[in-house]
């Protein structure tokens, strides 16, 4: 029964895969071995520490035993145990390779990440706003001695953060094949501490994670309260750092701002870099949209529709990433163009859910302050061009941030005809274009009302 028992592991392991998700399999079930055994109805599995042996007992025997008895009836029992090494095959390669090689033979696989092959610096989108954690994310990806160490990462949902956190994985793994990389949730971290002292088994869960030589731990946040998790997070901390090996954090918020979390650790942390992602303004967003679209060469997105997405699209960067990709998705299946009246249609609940009520006496009173007038100002009959260019540079405001008609805008600015604003739409739209102080000053006012 040996071959058959072989062959029905190999078509196991493959059930396995498919329906644990690659990156449960990789850390839990991938290290199974098939043991030998003098019973040919027991199966016997062997795993390379107490912990995971632990772990896939009380997770999977019983689907193990189900997966068996159907390949082959006559098995009644699977035995999942710790993998015992081999001494005398550790003492016969002792004879022939140096010491360094006799640790390798013996150790256990290198463990690798389940990384997003999507979420790669080439595929980063950079600015001002993000400008520092990106060139702290690849600072840190260098081989060789880490310039600094932890790298902390803060900033809202779905601003870029685990998109750094996946590319520094790749970058330094490109660089050194054999690295031992680490990525996990804070939550994760948690689940499987407690579950390594359920075991009588932090041995090992310690040993693992202390042997990182990069270590990347998700959404510090969810720690926030829980002393047993978060002492052994700062022992890991302080193994790692001492150790000279690359540590890197994320969280919504900075160190200082976490509740509940123990002052050792914001302490740590704040010893390394500290960097944080701010949200994104329109042209960020705009930028995003024509990175992603220059990886469709197929798709045709027209300039007012992209307009649209990067300034009625508000939230997190991915929301913006989901809504061009639900776009080109409908497009797609439905066999219609892309314009401007199919995204409203197709994006409807998105467009509304991102908007912001931006109303003219916020755009007036901001234009106010940002050229020190007063807001009444902008509204008297004044032509001189001090006022004059910052009236136009708020009706278009106006036109472009509000739902105002044309004629309303005019009303709000001193009762001045539809056609003035048009006038000042037009006149604003083009020194945009050739005036960097003029194009400067109304990216800043847009970033400051859209916020």
């Amino acid at each position: 029964m040996p071959g058959e028992v072989l062959n029905a592991w190999a078509r196991i392991r493959k059930n396995l895969r498919e329906s644990a998700g690659a990156r449960l399999f990789e850390q839990w079930l991938k290290p199974i071995e098939l043991g030998d055994s003098d019973d040919d109805t027991n199966v016997r599995l062997t795993l390379p520490s107490a912990f995971t042996a632990n772990w896939v007992r009380n997770h999977y025997q019983d689907r193990l035993i189900q997966e068996f008895r159907a390949a082959i009836p006559a098995i009644r029992s699977v035995s999942i145990e710790v993998r015992q090494a081999s001494a005398p095959a550790v003492l016969r390669v002792a004879s022939e390779q140096p010491a360094e090689s006799v640790v390798a033979a013996s150790a256990e696989p290198i463990e690798r990440p389940t990384l997003d092959p999507r979420l790669t610096f080439d595929r980063f989108v950079v600015d001002p706003t993000n400008r520092v954690a990106y060139n702290a994310a690849k600072a840190l990806a260098e081989p060789g001695v880490p310039r600094f160490s932890p790298l902390f990462l803060h900033s809202g949902t779905g601003l870029g953060k685990t998109h750094l956190m996946h590319a520094i994985g790749h970058a330094y793994l490109a660089a050194v094949p054999n690295a031992r990389v680490i990525l996990m949730s804070a939550e994760r971290f948690m689940f499987e501490f407690v579950a390594a002292i359920r075991a009588n088994d932090t041995h090992a869960f310690k040993a693992r994670l202390r042997g990182a030589d990069l270590l990347m731990i998700d959404d510090l946040h969810f720690i926030s309260g829980k002393k047993p998790t978060q002492d052994e997070f700062f022992h890991t901390i302080n193994e790692l750092t001492a150790a000279g090996k690359r540590l890197v954090i994320t969280a919504d918020r900075h160190p200082q701002g976490l509740d509940d979390v123990e002052a050792r650790i914001v302490s740590r942390l704040a010893m390394g870099l500290v960097a944080d992602i701010k949200t994104p303004d329109a042209t960020l967003r705009r930028a995003l949209l024509d990175h992603r679209l220059s990886e469709l060469p197929d798709v045709k997105v027209p300039e007012d529709v992209l307009e649209l997405l990067a300034h009625k699209v508000t939230g997190s960067l991915r929301e913006v990433e989901g809504a061009l990709n639900r776009l080109v998705a409908y497009a797609q299946l439905t066999g219609e163009q892309i314009n401007l009246e199919f995204a409203q249609a197709t994006l409807g609940d998105v467009l509304r859910g991102g908007t912001k009520r931006i109303t003219i006496d916020e755009i007036q009173r901001a234009v106010s302050a940002h050229y020190d007038l007063k807001p009444v100002d902008l509204v008297s009959a004044r032509r001189a061009v001090v006022v004059a260019r910052p009236r136009q540079i708020a009706m278009y405001l106006a036109k472009r941030l509000t739902t105002r008609s044309l004629p309303e805008i005019g009303r709000k600015f001193g009762g001045r005809d539809h056609s003035t604003v048009i006038h000042a739409v037009r006149r604003i739209e083009e020194l945009r274009g050739s005036d960097h102080e003029i194009d400067g000053a109304v990216r800043s006012l847009i970033r400051q009302l859209e916020g």
